[in-house]
């Protein structure tokens, strides 16, 4: 599962091989599940991050659409 301290692209580059062991069908059964569970939550983790980031970035980009229209 994905860390607090884990960046993005770490879970991103856990997650690629994840797929890449899945694809290239290198799991059993029981080894499929696990990791199954562990994509699920690193999807979480990295969806999560990049909707913060948005919601950031669209503050930072409305603050300053004030800024400029109070300058005017």
């Amino acid at each position: 599962m994905a860390t607090k301290k884990e960046t993005y692209t770490e879970a991103m580059k856990r997650l690629e091989a994840i797929v890449a062991r899945i694809e290239g069908n290198e799991l059993d059964i029981d080894e499929l599940g696990d990791n199954l569970k562990e994509a699920q939550k690193l999807i979480k983790y990295c969806r999560d991050k990049l909707y913060k980031a948005d919601a950031e970035i669209k503050k930072m980009l409305d603050e300053g659409d004030k800024v400029e229209k109070s300058c005017d």
